[in-house]
């Protein structure tokens, strides 16, 4: 069976969207390897940019993982000096994270590679089905509970 066969009308959404997901990743993966970043690494330095403090549970959820392979992970980007912990000020049990300057120039360098990347990968697709798919995305992301990041 071709792959347009899985995807389909016929086909379903989300093996549909792990498909492409998996096929991403590994593309971007490739892209962050001059980085020395992984994909959940790099998010992680996205996450903690636009949003200082998050916690590794808050990061393993938005990754999709658990908690021991996020705190893995934070791990070995705070040995590279790109994460530090803090202490939570109301939760004793949990820490803050935040990205040093070294993991914000990290990001900041691996943010082009990333971009070029997807706008490679989107090239034959018009301005209007880029944006409906992103639209698309959102709406689905919210209706499966996942809140809504305007």
């Amino acid at each position: 069976m071709s792959t347009s066969d899985k995807l389909g009308e016929d086909g379903v959404v989300s093996f549909a969207i792990r498909h492409v997901w998996l096929g991403m990743r590994a593309v971007i993966e490739d892209e962050l390897t001059e980085f020395g970043l992984t994909v959940p690494q790099f998010a992680t330095l996205m996450m903690l940019d636009s949003s200082p403090g998050l916690t590794v549970a808050e990061v393993a959820r938005a990754c999709g993982t658990t908690r021991q392979s996020a705190n893995e992970m934070v791990a070995g980007l705070e040995s590279r000096g790109l994460v530090e912990r803090a202490a939570h000020p109301t939760d004793r049990r949990a820490h803050q994270l935040h990205a040093t300057e070294a993991g914000l120039e990290m990001y900041a360098k691996a943010r082009p590679a990333v971009r070029r990347r997807e706008e490679e990968l989107e090239a034959g697709l018009s301005p209007q089905v880029r944006q409906a798919a992103r639209e698309w995305m959102a709406a689905i992301a919210i209706s499966c509970g996942l809140p809504d990041k305007k």
